[in-house]
């Protein structure tokens, strides 16, 4: 079974208790409840890659408590919304370095905080009317106080995939990545379309390559900010490459071999994404065979 990054999530996510005020007032006066730590947005890590958690008595006065989920014995475990919580443009040098040391099943945790905070963050009015929305079920929803319009978090859609041809992979070099960096070419899914569609009509519109046979592989949350990976294979019709450079600085095939070398940690034509990207797991898989 394949565990691509931020996945494998070990809490109860409890939506059963999103509606119940009264179960929800007892988890909230339950002494054993556990606060994210978080700074702003980054998490705290322990010395075993394990999230760092405390009382909620060290919730800021103002904050609004966002249910994550129930842990072993019926522990819950909630992330805290301050209103005026903006994200930072991109990553930051420490969560980087945060990202590869995340514990099995902790980073799903902390994606989860992380996409509905951000999403709390930008959804403070009604999108269909422009009044104010307050936080309901138990972080899991806003309601408008003019038209009583209820929004949910969601997800954008994302398709990464790999095409295929005589034995080599198509990756891509996206504008400003580190030098030797390459990854497979990605893109988001349209309104009125398939995955299988989006994944045909992102390559061609990328590098210019007609594919079909489309396959699925595996699927991430990628919680910068709300995304879901879904990662597949496709065969290519021929290998002429017809670049578009507002979306790509250059694309090249790549063969299982190179691409085995370079998953071992060896040298190759390439760098590979880092192993908590879905880029990794549908390159290793791919280079099975």
């Amino acid at each position: 079974m394949l565990v691509p990054g931020f996945t494998g999530g070990q809490l109860d996510r409890a939506d059963h208790v999103r509606h119940d005020a009264e179960a929800l007032a007892a988890l909230r006066g339950d002494w054993r409840a556990r606060l994210l730590k978080l700074d702003n947005f980054e998490p705290e890590l322990t010395a075993d890659g394990t999230l760092a958690w405390t009382s909620l008595a060290d919730a800021p006065e103002e904050a609004e408590l966002v249910l994550l989920g129930l842990g072993e014995g019926g522990r819950p475990h909630f992330a805290a919304y301050v209103p005026g919580m903006r994200t930072p443009p991109g990553r930051s040098l420490r969560l980087f370095g945060m990202l590869d040391q995340f514990a099995p099943g902790e980073a799903a945790t902390y994606a989860a905080a992380r996409s509905v905070l951000d999403w709390h963050s930008r959804h403070g009015f009604c999108a269909n009317c422009g009044a104010p929305t307050t936080i309901i079920r138990a972080g899991w929803a806003r309601k408008c106080g003019g038209c009583s319009a209820e929004h949910f978090p969601r997800v954008d859609p994302v398709v990464i995939m790999l095409a295929e041809h005589d034995g080599r992979a198509l990756l891509g070099r996206g504008k400003g990545w580190p030098q030797g960096r390459y990854s497979a070419l990605a893109g988001f899914v349209e309104p009125g379309e398939s995955i299988e569609e989006a994944v045909a009509r992102e390559i061609f519109e990328e590098a210019g390559v007609r594919v079909s046979g489309v396959r699925y592989v595996a699927s991430q949350p990628w919680p910068f900010p709300s995304s879901l990976m879904m990662a597949c294979v496709a065969v290519a019709e021929d290998d002429a490459l017809k670049i578009d450079p507002n979306e790509l600085d250059d694309a090249i095939w790549v063969s299982r071999e190179d691409v085995r070398t370079v998953m071992a940690g060896g040298e190759g034509p390439f760098l590979a994404a880092p192993p908590y990207a879905i880029a990794h797991t549908l390159l290793t898989e791919w280079a099975k065979g």
